[in-house]
């Protein structure tokens, strides 16, 4: 049985820690410096309390572990990626930061070890079915990247509830975005190149958020006209999103802005995930598109209600994991997402939360088409 180390007891840490100890195949230890974060993980892991930002003292928590799964908040990857490499164990993680995906790129470059930065869902499964997609084309012209965790059932202003990590929110929707526009690599400001869309008769807005792509922009840089990542919300959300954090100046005090959010925005547990990507480009020399529409919802797992986002982030991370530990994937150096088969993660037991809203929603896609 593997040894996993998953550090950060979060939504999504834990919901990790659960499905890999409900698989019977792995031994797995939550690591956070929460200790009721720890107690209110469930699914069987063992834990362990301890300060995470000190990368010596935690690579010796990690010795003998096979993989180590940072679902810590962005702002302490690198430590845990550091802390990886001492112990000799492979990394994975959530992060949508792009600093800190820089760093561990670095760190991969003379490692013994697999480093697989953005395993979640966007950066994550969100790449995979882009680049997927992609390799259907002889050459490609534009390739966007949409996706949403959004309430059922939205009642405030924001028309939005808390889902996952603070933080990490209010960070896509502050630092700079890569993309690819007019087939030059470029950075656009968050919030901005605002959209709107159908899709089932709902009406949705898209607009610039930081992190989504990965590394796809470094992939597709030369081979492609745009590639751009947006993030899907209701109508409205935007704007009020820019008021606060420029109008008001929060995107300069953003624990105040963390303060506020999760005290006024309830959580809920009754949310769907969207992804949508559409692809462009020619084909024995026609101009045609592409496009993978895939929605999940909140479910229960194992017993228990799990949110959309919990089950997509967490299921990605894990079958990414699974695939590693099936010798599936390089078990040295920097892996990207492009080098992850779509077929294979849908194929694969934590990727089925994809699979299955594949296998229902596709189908009804191409009828509608027909």
């Amino acid at each position: 049985m593997r040894k996993i180390a998953v550090v950060g007891a979060g939504k999504i840490g834990s919901t990790i820690a659960s499905l890999l100890v409900g698989s019977g195949d792995y031994e797995v230890l939550l690591i956070d410096q929460s200790p009721a974060a720890l107690a209110e993980a469930e699914g069987g892991a063992r834990t362990l309390t301890m300060a995470i930002d000190d990368p010596e003292a935690l690579a010796s928590a990690l010795t003998g572990a096979f993989a180590v799964i940072s679902a810590a908040p962005y702002h302490l990857t690198t430590a845990v990626a550091q802390a990886a490499k001492a112990a000799g164990a492979h990394y994975l993680d959530l992060t949508e930061d792009v600093a800190a995906s820089r760093v561990v790129r670095d760190l991969a470059r003379d490692a013994g070890t697999a480093f697989i930065p953005q395993c979640g869902l966007a950066p994550g499964f969100i790449t995979i079915a882009a680049w997927d997609l992609g390799q259907h084309f002889d050459e490609l012209h534009d390739v966007r990247l949409r996706v949403g965790a959004l309430p059922r059932y939205p009642s405030n202003a924001l028309n939005y509830n808390l889902t996952w990590s603070t933080d990490g929110v209010i960070n896509e929707y502050c630092e700079p975005c890569e993309a690819i526009v007019g087939g030059k690599l470029r950075e656009v400001p968050a919030l901005e190149e605002c959209e709107e869309f159908s899709l089932d008769g709902v009406t949705y807005e898209a607009f610039n958020t930081s992190g989504g792509l990965g590394t796809l922009c470094q992939t597709l840089d030369g081979k492609v006209r745009n590639l751009n990542y947006r993030t899907i919300r209701y109508p409205g959300h935007a704007a009020i999103m820019k008021a606060l954090l420029n109008d008001l100046g929060l995107r300069n005090r953003r624990a105040l802005l963390k303060d506020i959010l999760e005290h006024a925005v309830p959580a809920t547990l009754q949310d769907v995930v969207i992804v949508f990507v559409t692809v462009s480009g020619l084909k024995d020399g026609r101009l045609m598109q592409e496009t993978y529409v895939n929605k999940v919802y909140a479910q229960p797992v194992g017993g228990r209600m799990m949110s959309a986002i919990q089950i997509t982030t967490a299921g990605a991370a894990c079958a990414v994991l699974d695939l590693l530990a099936q010798g599936k994937l390089p078990q040295a150096g920097f892996v990207r997402q492009e080098d992850i088969p779509l077929a294979d993660v849908l194929g694969n037991r934590f990727g089925r939360f994809y699979a299955e809203a594949d296998a229902v929603f596709q189908p009804a896609l191409r009828a509608a088409a027909e």
